[in-house]
């Protein structure tokens, strides 16, 4: 829902998406068929769905899964305004979480992006 939110997919967001599963020990095959399931659903009820899911983790959680969607809609340089007020409905308005909590983890996960990203350049230069 947030890489298509501006109308625009950024091969910078999906990279950040990749980075995403990597550091998060996310099943990259397992992924990929959920987003392309995702893909065919109405957008209001992927919304509603995902909301429903969110809620039902614990606050560190939820605090961790915002500030990823941060780093992927900053991943092309810049937060597109629906990027930012899909993130600001779901974080304010739905979970009512604090947002230097969120740029908190958001740091953090784009130092690590950073440093996965650094690594895999320096491997590529070496093969």
């Amino acid at each position: 829902m947030l890489i298509i939110a501006d109308g625009k997919i950024s091969d910078k967001e999906i990279t950040s998406g990749d980075q995403m599963i990597n550091i998060e020990s996310i099943n990259e095959a397992e992924f990929k068929v959920q987003i392309e399931e995702l893909k065919l659903k109405d957008q209001k009820l992927l919304l509603m769905d995902c909301l429903a899911g969110l809620k039902k983790l614990n606050r560190t959680q939820q605090i961790r899964i915002i500030a990823w969607l941060c780093v992927v809609a900053n991943a092309d340089g810049f937060m597109d305004r629906a990027e930012w007020q899909l993130i600001y409905k779901i974080y304010h308005k739905e979970l009512n979480l604090p947002l230097e909590e969120i740029f908190k983890v958001q740091k953090e996960l784009s130092r690590l992006t950073l440093e996965k990203s650094s690594l895999i350049s320096k491997l590529n230069t070496l093969l």
